[in-house]
Parts: C-alpha cells; structure tokens; sequence
C-alpha cells in the first residue's frame, strides 16, 4: 500500500456544455439509469472528447437535472457534458443523433451558464391523456382539487413510504376535454409528480382512470408566472 501512487489529477473541462433531448415512442420506457449508460456510449460511439474526474475510478463529466420519471415522455430533458476541448454545439448534436437508440433525439445545445441546471429547471408543463373517463369527471375532480389549500397524497420511494402537498406544487391545472389534462407545476421539495396529482384526482373521485401518460412539454426558469428557456 506504501507504494500506491496517487490518481492522476484531470484537467478541468475546456467547455462545459448543456443538452435539452427529447424522450419519444419507446424512449418513455427507459429509465434514468438506463438512458444514462445510453448516453456514455453514444458518447464513446461519437468521439466526443470528454473531460474525465479525478480519482482512481474517473468517470465522464455528466451532471443530470430533474429526470422525468420512468413511462414519461419529454420534450424537455437536460444534461451538462464537461468536454476536454471547445466543440462547435451543432457538431455535438448531429454526431449523438446518429448514433442515440431509438426514442431519443437532442434537441439542442449551448454553452452552459453560471447558474447550475438545477436552479434553473423551477417549473414543469405537462400534458396527461386519460382514456375512458366519463363525460365531466375529470373537469369535476380537477375543480375539487383546486378548491384545496392542501392535499396531501403518500408513494413509496426508495427510502420508504412519503408524504406529498400536491396542491402546493400547481400552479395551474386544466381539464381541456374528458380526456386531457394540462398541469403547469412547480418543482419543490419533496418532488411533486404528475402522477402524484393523477393519484390526488383518483381520491377525490374514484371514477379517474388509473392510467395516464405523460409528456413533460417544457421545463426551465419560472418569470413572471411564465417558464423560460434554461439554455438562454
């Protein structure tokens, strides 16, 4: 052990770069975890020029910010690569395009900002279809919900069974037809998920279907009642 030499101190990233992807078709289906070792091998794949971390295990420098959740699709997802060399963006996104999986498209990418991803992502707009609900059921759990100060619904997390103010996190919630739901919510601790208000519907009227699906449409800094873009 005397003669260990220490790890090999990494440069820092020549250019840090963030990403906004999209989760399509099969792309809902796959984890966060899944999609993450997607990406390390599309950036293998494309010769990307990673910055590593230091230590005796380095890895590539990806940071991720408010995953959508398993079964969700996304137009709005984000992560940050530390690169070793200055890489024109449009070039980053074609060479990932290429060689992704099916059901994951970058959407666009920038030089990444002082502020960290997680302090910009602050609100959320989804859609939720829901097939089968009677005529003005969800119209009439969404006006029982919103009349609530608070609301608080349970699901189990990996560190145990936890408790939810559903109504604290909306900021607006719409039933466009029997079938679709609009949610603009915001991103607070503990996370409050769509499904979360799915599960809030339900037991207030027991008649909402158990089964929605989800697509996150935006996510980024909340202004004005407005949520604005994080890459500008």
């Amino acid at each position: 052990m005397g003669n260990r030499q220490p790890p090999v101190q990494q440069a820092p990233p020549a250019q840090k770069l963030r990403l906004r992807y999209a989760k399509r078709g099969p792309g809902r289906f796959t984890s966060h975890r899944d999609f993450g070792r997607a990406l390390e091998r599309a950036l293998r794949r494309a010769e990307i020029p990673m910055a590593y971390s230091s230590g005796f295990n380095p890895h590539p420098r990806i940071s991720y910010a408010n995953a959508a959740p398993t079964s969700a699709a996304s137009e709005a997802e984000y992560v940050e690569l530390g690169l070793r060399e200055v890489c024109d963006p449009a070039k980053i996104i074609a060479a990932l395009n290429e060689v992704l999986p099916t059901g994951f498209v970058v959407l666009a990418a920038t030089d990444a900002v002082k502020a960290s991803l997680g302090d910009l992502l602050q609100a959320s707009d989804w859609v939720l279809k829901v097939a089968g609900a009677e005529p003005g059921v969800l119209a009439g759990a969404v006006a029982g919900l919103l009349a609530r100060d608070e609301f608080p619904v349970e699901r189990m997390t990996k560190n145990g069974l936890r408790s939810f103010d559903v109504r604290s996190a909306i900021i607006s919630l719409e039933a466009t037809d029997d079938e679709t739901l609009r949610l603009r919510s915001i991103h607070q601790t503990p996370l409050v998920r769509p499904d979360d208000v799915m599960t809030a519907l339900r037991m207030i009227d027991d008649r909402v279907p158990q089964q929605a699906l989800l697509t996150r449409l935006v996510q980024g800094p909340l202004r004005d009642g407005e949520i604005g873009d994080p890459l500008s």
